[in-house]
Order: structure tokens, then sequence, then C-alpha cells
């Protein structure tokens, strides 16, 4: 089963009671907890918080590396053939989470070929991939500087243009939420309570070090871990350049508006059955457990 929602929604606390009471284990399905040594800035359970619990998908990369969806995928599909128990997926990345259930491939890259686009100026790529696909604007944000890189990748390796690959059975599925592995979901979602929820989280990680692990850790963080809500944040006081009660609050902003995103992105799947937010934990673990009934 599934159990998913924004950021800061109590999914893992909900996730881990679910799982004891299944005798499951839990696939986490957070793009950044992949990372070792991200762990205050990304809300990862501890050890004792995992009561006993394994949990896949977590430290499985160091923060130097550009760990693709493409990856997540072939590692959790692993984790789910080999299963000889029941599984929670539980996260805020919809995209890893359809990765992993849905039929979703993944074109070709080339770490040498994406250098050389990274380096043009936008204006040009994005002139580029008007010319090869007229129809792009239907398909890709050609503000999204990394989505236009891309889609010039993909184009480059395959002959594939976003308007081509937005026609195949595939991508028609993909839109049609045509899950390719069975699952339960269910969503939590505190509402109007996100917000406050958010400035907690942050103040507990303010306490708990977190301008100290980005300090350790920012001059090894590769380009994909550098995007880890915070955590440029974070950096900037690190490096002295904005004092500590800005970041915090630069990065409860960004959290924020990741909630909303991630919100959004979720309510979009109509296989996920949203249950009312009640304030105990242990309610939330009875009624998640309903739906499997």
């Amino acid at each position: 089963m599934a159990i998913l929602g924004p950021t800061a929604s109590g999914k893992t606390d909900l996730a881990i009671r679910v799982a004891e009471h299944l005798g499951a284990e839990i696939v986490s399905v957070d793009s950044m907890q992949v990372y070792r040594g991200m762990d205050i800035g990304t809300a990862k359970p501890t050890l004792i918080e995992r009561r006993g619990i394994t949990h896949h998908l977590i430290d499985v990369a160091d923060p130097e590396e550009d760990f693709t969806v493409a990856r997540f995928a072939r590692m959790g599909r692993q984790v789910m053939a080999d299963a000889g128990v029941p599984l929670v997926i539980t996260g805020g990345s919809g995209l890893h989470f359809r990765a992993l259930v849905d039929p979703m491939s993944f074109a070709p890259t080339d770490p040498g070929l994406r250098a050389f686009l990274e380096a043009e100026a936008p204006e040009s790529l994005v002139e580029r991939l008007s010319v090869a696909d007229p129809d792009v604007m239907a398909h890709v944000d050609l503000a999204n500087h990394r989505r236009v890189v891309r889609a010039l990748e993909v184009f480059e390796l395959t002959g594939a243009t976003p308007t081509s690959r937005a026609k195949t059975a595939e991508a028609e599925d993909l839109r049609r939420y045509v899950a390719e592995i069975p699952f339960v979901a269910v969503g939590v979602d505190p509402g109007g309570m996100m917000d406050e929820r958010v400035d907690r989280r942050l103040a507990e990680m303010r306490q708990g070090g977190w301008v100290e692990e980005v300090r350790a850790l920012w001059h090894r963080m590769g380009r994909t871990a550098r995007t880890a809500v915070g955590y440029p944040e974070m950096a900037a006081h690190a490096e002295g350049r904005v004092d500590a009660d800005t970041a915090f609050r630069d990065a409860a902003r960004a959290t924020k508006r990741l909630a909303k995103k991630q919100r959004t992105w979720f309510q979009r799947d109509p296989r996920i059955r949203w249950i009312p937010w009640l304030d105990d934990p242990e309610d939330r673990a009875r009624r998640v457990m309903e739906t499997l009934d």
C-alpha cells in the first residue's frame, strides 16, 4: 500500500505505525532521503524512529552523485520484486512514486552532452528546441532551464521530440493513471495546519543542527542534492551571506511552496483515497487500516 501527501503531513510516522500493524517494510519515495548525511534537512527518520522496521531507498547514494529517477526506479522495482513481506510505500515525491508503480520508462542520458547543453545560453536552447518541435510549449515549461536541457538531450540522443513522446501509448497510460503494479493508496493532508507544521519542523531542524549539517556537506553536494528544499538557504547562512533568521524564513517559504506543489500533484491522482485529518496518530493509523478491509 502507499501513504502519500505533502511534506510535514506526518506520513513517515503514520507509515511506521501501519507497517507495525501489517508486519511490513517501508519503501521511501523521497527524492532526497536517498543521500547519505542529508539527515536533518530531509527529515529522515532516525534509527530509533524507524522502530526496527526495514526502510528501503534511504541512504543509498553519496551527495556527490546525480541520483536520477531512472536509477531510483530500477532499485525500487528490484526491492518490490524481492520482497517477502508486505510493503508500505511512503513519501512526498509523486514522480518517484509513479516511477515505482506506473508504466514509466526513461530516455537515455549522456553526461557529456548534458554538460555541453548546459553551457549554452538558455535563449539559444529554447530556440533550438522550438525549431525541432514547434508544439513544444504544450509539453515543456520553456522557462525551466533544466527541463529544456533534458528535452534537447533526449532529442539529440533519440530523435524523439516532447510532442512525439507525449503521443505514445505509455504517455497515454500515464495520463489515465493506469497502474502497472496494483496498490491501495491513501493521502494524508493537514490542510490549514500545514504552515504551522512546517514552521514547527523548521524550528526543530534549527535546534537539531541543520546549519552544521549543511556546512559539513555543502562542498561535497552535487547538482541534484543541492536542489533539496532548504539546503541552498542554509548554505547561504553557512557561507555568511545571510543571517540565520533570514535563512530559516527563506527555507520555510521554500518548504511551503514545495508542500503546495506536492498537494496539487497528488490531488490529481484519482487512485488516492484521502483520509480525514485526525490529531491522534493512532486514530490516523486505524483509519488507514480500515481502507484495507
